[in-house]
């Protein structure tokens, strides 16, 4: 079993040399504080252009269905195609809204505000 008063490399308790630190250096380095160029989800950024499209395309026929620019036999069926059109829509459109926005640089807006599929 070793003995308990040696530091590492065998080297006894007393004979180990400490030296003071600059009174200047507050423990922080400057790489600590500097951002990483942020990661872009295109993935989530392709779901959210297939949805925004699905999304206009449903809104689009739902609208020409409900006007009656088509003819329709069950006219009870219209309306739900606007709504399925419009909760599509919603998600594809405010995340494409964040993915312009974090790509021109505004403030408050980022790519972590888009959520990643975890690869």
């Amino acid at each position: 079993m070793p003995a308990r008063n040696l530091v590492s490399n065998e080297i006894p308790n007393g004979k180990v040399r400490y030296s003071r630190l600059s009174t200047d250096d507050d423990g922080y380095t400057d790489l600590q504080f500097k951002r990483s160029p942020p990661k872009v989800p295109y993935k989530a950024i392709a779901l959210a252009t297939v949805l925004f499209l699905i999304g206009s395309l449903l809104i689009i026929i739902g609208s020409l269905l409900l006007a009656g620019y088509f003819g329709v036999t069950h006219s009870d069926r219209t309306v739900p195609v606007l709504i399925i059109g419009i909760l599509v829509f919603l998600p594809g459109f405010y995340h494409l809204r964040i993915a312009y926005y974090a790509s021109k640089g505004y403030r408050g807006y980022s790519y972590d505000d888009i959520p990643d599929f975890d690869d």
